[in-house]
């Protein structure tokens, strides 16, 4: 059984759970390794935003090795960036730390040599996943037209309800069928009377 881990404790993980979560951020931001796991939905939200998340699905649901592909990429290039931050930091303590001439201290030598190993290796990697990338890019560019479609499709439904308030439900069902089905909204007051 899968399990994940909720602070200190470790639990035992559904396929069927769903995990929402609701911010009064207006434009959250998470790190790399979080916004490739989660799906973020944000209700305010522009068409060219609506475009990109429906380019993700499409490209997920049709080709799940690219999106797969692009995934490894972003936690690569994180892993990467993270890596160099270490070295730079070695770089500095050890700076700090030396006594004298730094050209005489052997530690000092070591360190800046195998920072600029380091470097060149993670700059190699970063121009093979800038290849991959703008391949996976073009890749995901054919299905554009289906994600520009269903977004202008879903701004329009959701004018829908200026012509009849039926219409207010059931928007983001049809992006995702998982959804449970939302409550239907409640009667109209009745008018006052005269």
């Amino acid at each position: 059984a899968m399990c994940i881990r909720l602070g200190d404790a470790t639990i035992e993980y559904h396929d069927k759970f769903r995990f929402y979560i609701t911010t009064k951020l207006r434009n959250p931001h998470y790190l790399p390794e979080t916004s490739v796991k989660v799906t973020l939905l944000n209700m305010m939200i522009t068409i060219d935003g609506l475009i990109d998340q429906l380019l993700g699905i499409a490209v997920a649901k049709e080709r799940p090795d690219l999106e797969e592909e692009k995934v490894k990429l972003v936690l690569q290039g994180a892993e990467n960036a993270r890596q160099l931050k270490e070295v730079e930091d070695k770089i500095i303590e050890v700076l700090g730390s030396s006594e004298g001439s730094i050209l005489e201290s052997e530690t000092a030598i070591n360190v800046i040599s195998s920072a600029k190993e380091l470097s060149n290796e993670i700059g190699r990697k970063q121009a093979i996943a800038e290849k991959t990338e703008a391949k996976i890019d073009a890749t995901r560019l054919g299905y554009r037209p289906v994600a520009v479609h269903v977004a202008y499709l879903f701004f329009n439904v959701g004018e829908l309800c200026n012509i009849e308030p039926m219409y207010q439900v059931g928007r983001l069902h049809g992006l995702n069928p998982g959804l449970p089905r939302p409550p239907p909204p409640p009667p109209p007051p009745p008018p006052p009377p005269l």
